[in-house]
């Protein structure tokens, strides 16, 4: 589209990883079509957003929001008056930077955001990770021009007539991993002559997944292999205590937060995993064998109907939250017996893969700026 007037672009939410880097993913392929745009994010005063964001390179600006809680709580009596200053505030942003598109991915500040952006007539797009739709898009999905999905059958949910299948936008600096072996062992002082095992439990980590691991962190020292261990923060000093305890320093590395997951997913010989949707896009992108420790909270437990659908199709492994302590490990170890099983998930899960979402999303995003 030639075009000689500078493109701006809001881009809203966040919460988690899950929220903020397919939002990074859809900025980054927006920048590489138009390399003067502006884009501006909008998230939520104290979440993660307002850290990633910036280390991607772009401005953010935050809200006083939070989410509802389903309980009686202090909080709830003061959700109103945030949603009240958060939407006023957010209105004050769009005044004052004139977007020509406002974008929300999900999250506590999206709400505010687009519903600002409708008030003001200014064309707006959801991306929905997910199977079952959060809060927050379900409410403003019936108000924006366009929706876009990672999945079929949701227009149970949206308006058919604004539903468009783009598949979920993945950084493509997170699964670019090819040729990067060798520089990944030497970042993560990991050794090369080893079979590796990623463990992530999403951007925060996952206490379901950390105590799995620490529950058998004795029967590890018998397995050939080692481990990357993306703890979340709150777990760190608990799994480095007890990795030195156990003398393990030498097969496990702990850290509480992997910002290059390129290498990390390049050295990894099997995965285990949440089931969250961009987790799964990413893991069929790359097409690693994968056992899923699905969260049980989810809404509509839909990262355990994510996971069973791979499961289904031989191309993933599933143990419960409840069950990790006592079988996560000894799956593991079963899997790294078996490299023609581990092969054919691989093959299997590179099925579920839909490259080129982040294209799609923008594509759409250009209907809405003629």
């Amino acid at each position: 589209m030639e075009t000689n007037d500078t493109k701006r672009i809001i881009i809203s939410g966040g919460g988690t990883g899950g929220h903020i880097f397919p939002a990074i993913a859809i900025a980054d392929t927006f920048k590489r079509r138009y390399p003067d745009a502006e884009i501006l994010f909008i998230g939520a005063k104290g979440r993660m957003e307002m850290e990633r964001v910036p280390k991607a390179g772009y401005p953010i600006k935050g809200l006083w929001i939070s989410g509802f809680q389903r309980r009686l709580t202090l909080k709830n009596l003061v959700f109103p008056i945030k949603v009240i200053v958060s939407t006023i505030k957010a209105k004050s942003i769009l005044r004052s930077f004139k977007p020509d598109v406002v974008i929300g991915v999900g999250g506590y500040a999206s709400g505010p955001t687009l519903r600002a952006a409708v008030k003001m007539k200014i064309p707006a797009l959801i991306q929905e990770q997910n199977s079952f739709p959060g809060l927050v898009n379900k409410v403003v999905g019936h108000k924006v021009n366009c929706v876009c999905v990672a999945y079929d059958n949701m227009d149970k949910w949206f308006p058919k007539d604004k539903i468009v299948l783009t598949g979920n936008p993945l950084r493509v600096s997170s699964i670019d991993i090819t040729g990067k072996k060798e520089e990944a062992y030497k970042y993560f002082n990991l050794d090369d002559k080893k079979s590796t095992v990623l463990i992530v439990g999403g951007s925060q980590g996952a206490l379901g997944i950390n105590k799995g691991i620490s529950a058998q962190l004795s029967k590890i020292e018998a397995g050939d292999y080692q481990m990357l261990w993306q703890t979340g923060k709150d777990y760190l000093a608990t799994a480095k205590a007890q990795i030195k305890e156990q003398n393990l320093e030498s097969k496990i590395r702990a850290v509480d937060f992997i910002d290059r997951m390129d290498f990390a997913y390049s050295i990894a010989d099997v995965v285990i995993s949440r089931a969250g949707a961009i987790a799964i896009s990413e893991l069929a992108a790359v097409g690693k064998p994968v056992i899923f420790v699905p969260l049980p909270t989810a809404a509509e437990d839909h990262q355990t109907k994510n996971a069973m659908r791979l499961v289904e199709a031989n191309a993933a492994e599933i143990v419960t939250n409840a069950d990790a302590c006592e079988k996560l490990l000894p799956t593991l170890s079963d899997l790294m017996t078996k490299p023609e099983k581990m092969l054919e998930m691989s093959k299997n899960i590179k099925l579920f893969a839909k490259i080129g979402a982040a294209e799609k999303i923008v594509d759409e995003i250009e209907k809405l700026l003629k």
